[in-house]
C-alpha cells in the first residue's frame, strides 16, 4: 500500500513538473514573439523616418505632419488585422497566422514613424524603457498572482471602448482637459490590462494542445501583449515626449 501511495505521489510530482516545464516553455514563446514584433516595428519605423520612404506615408503641411493616401492605409491596416486574427486565428494555419502577425508588426512600424519626427530620440528612449518596466512588473504580477483578474479584466475592455470613444468626440471639442483625462486613463488601463492579458494567456495554456493549437495560442497572446505595450507606449509618451517644435 505504502509503494502505491509512493507511485502515485511520483506521478502527481511528474505530472505537475511536466505542466510548469510547458508553460514556462509556451510563456517564454509568447514573449520571444511579442519582443520579435517589437524589434521589428522599431527598425521599420526608424527605416522610414529616416530615408524618403516617409515622403510617401507622409507630408509636412502647415497644421504639421499629415499621412498621404498611403499613411492612411498603413495606419488603419494594422487595426483591421488585429480584428481579423482575433476572429479567425482559430481557422488559420499556423503559418498563416504567423505571416500575418509579422505583416501587422511592420505596417505598425510604418504608422508609427511620425513618432521620431514629432519627439525627440532621447524622450522616446526613456519612455520605452519606463513602458518597458512598467511592463515587465505588471507581466510579472499577473503571471503570479493568485488572485483572479477576470472581473477587472473586463472593467477596463469596457474602458478601452470608453476611451476610444472619448478620443473621437475630443478630436472635435479639442478640449485640454478631456486630452488630460485620456492620458490619465490610457496608462491606468494598458497597465491593469497587461497583468490582466498575461494571467489570461498563462490560463490558456493546456498541456494537452498540439503543436498547431499551442503555435496559434502563441501567436494570440504575442499579439494582445504587443497591443498592450504599444497603447501604454503612446499614452506615456503623452507625458514624457519632447516635442522637435
Amino acid at each position: 500500500m505504502a509503494d502505491y501511495d509512493n507511485r502515485l505521489m511520483r506521478g502527481a510530482t511528474t505530472g505537475a513538473y511536466t505542466v510548469d516545464a510547458g508553460l514556462r516553455s509556451y510563456m517564454l514563446r509568447v514573449y520571444n514573439y511579442m519582443t520579435g514584433a517589437l524589434v521589428l516595428t522599431g527598425a521599420l519605423a526608424w527605416v522610414t523616418a529616416n530615408t524618403s520612404l516617409i515622403t510617401l506615408f507622409y507630408q509636412q503641411t502647415d497644421r504639421g505632419l499629415q499621412p498621404t493616401i498611403p499613411g492612411y492605409v498603413a495606419l488603419f491596416a494594422p487595426f483591421a488585422l488585429a480584428l481579423y486574427m482575433q476572429f479567425r486565428i482559430q481557422k488559420m494555419s499556423f503559418s498563416a497566422a504567423q505571416a500575418t502577425f509579422w505583416v501587422y508588426a511592420g505596417l505598425m512600424g510604418v504608422s508609427l514613424s511620425w513618432i521620431l519626427l514629432a519627439y525627440t530620440g532621447a524622450s522616446v528612449a526613456l519612455t520605452f524603457f519606463v513602458t518597458a518596466a512598467t511592463f515587465g512588473g505588471m507581466s510579472l504580477y499577473g503571471y503570479t498572482t493568485k488572485r483572479d483578474l477576470t472581473g477587472i479584466g473586463s472593467f477596463l475592455i469596457m474602458g478601452v471602448w470608453g476611451l476610444f470613444i472619448a478620443m473621437l468626440a475630443n478630436m472635435f471639442f479639442q478640449s485640454p482637459a478631456v486630452d488630460f483625462a485620456v492620458s490619465v486613463l490610457g496608462v491606468l488601463i494598458f497597465t491593469g490590462l497587461t497583468a490582466y492579458y498575461n494571467q489570461a494567456i498563462k490560463n490558456m495554456y493546456y498541456v494537452g494542445d498540439d503543436g498547431t493549437v499551442a503555435g496559434r495560442k502563441a501567436i494570440l497572446g504575442a499579439l494582445v501583449l504587443y497591443i498592450s505595450f504599444i497603447n501604454l507606449f503612446l499614452f506615456m509618451l503623452r507625458f514624457m515626449g519632447s516635442s522637435r517644435r
